[in-house]
């Protein structure tokens, strides 16, 4: 059986760097990318397999997808693209610079990076795989991180943009959307209190199968699952004088 080549964007902290030793230890053909090269060089010393191939990458440049693509060339091909990739903030104060910024990196470099990742398949005519990680933060508007909702929400659209873009263009490219609550990184601002924390490696196992399985939409976890759907219900004209603060 052809070994599975999988590339994954934001690789070397967080949510990224635990998916991607899964990977690692499940004997898959992995491309790991971030802006931070010394964290994926410690991550390859420490396995010491020519299975890992690394590159540093900054999905907000401009030449990030010639980058991706000679990293897709490196690995001998590529059949899954994870975007772990992106930043968010608590904003109250709302600094624009802070909403720009969150904005470059979740839509501008996600667009960038996803784009990339199907126009590869589409080019090879190869069987493929898009996986997300988005957030729960896009089911609804957050008055405390309004930048970072809104991004996560418009990549849940986009990947269904993209789902029925695969049957206009009559490819065979499957989508995962992975909609986490708050899990124990250092994207967590230690300053506020959030509710229902997941353990990162716990999280990251679930974000792992629910990949292998290529489900179309998965919540972690279960309990992050019964909130969206209060929320989903929830009215707007009653959500939005919700004092809903972290």
């Amino acid at each position: 059986m052809k070994m599975k080549n999988i590339l994954i964007t934001g690789a070397s902290t967080g949510i990224g760097r635990e998916t991607a030793k899964i990977f690692i230890e499940k004997g898959y053909n992995v491309g790991l990318c971030s802006r931070k090269i010394e964290l994926l060089e410690d991550l390859k010393q420490q396995y010491n397999t020519p299975n890992i191939h690394i590159a540093q990458i900054d999905i907000t440049d401009s030449n990030a997808a010639d980058k991706i693509e000679k990293l897709i060339e490196a690995m001998g091909g590529m059949d899954t693209y994870i975007h772990v990739a992106g930043i968010g903030f608590q904003n109250k104060s709302l600094d624009p610079e802070i909403e720009i910024k969150t904005a470059e990196t979740n839509s501008i470099g996600f667009i960038r990076s996803t784009t990339t990742a199907y126009n590869y398949f589409k080019k090879t005519g190869t069987k493929g795989h898009i996986a997300i990680v988005s957030s729960i933060a896009g089911t609804k508007g957050l008055g405390a991180a309004p930048a970072y909702s809104a991004t996560k929400k418009m990549q849940s659209q986009y990947l269904q943009a993209l789902v029925q873009k695969t049957a206009i263009d009559r490819l065979d490219i499957s989508f995962t959307d992975i909609r986490p609550g708050f899990i124990a990184t250092s994207l967590l601002d230690t300053a506020h209190h959030y509710p229902m924390v997941l353990n990162l490696q716990k999280a990251s196992t679930a974000i792992a199968k629910s990949i292998e399985k290529k489900k179309r939409v998965s919540i972690i976890d279960w309990k992050y699952y019964i909130l969206t759907k209060i929320w989903s219900l929830i009215p707007n004209c009653i959500w939005e004088r919700l004092p809903v603060q972290n």
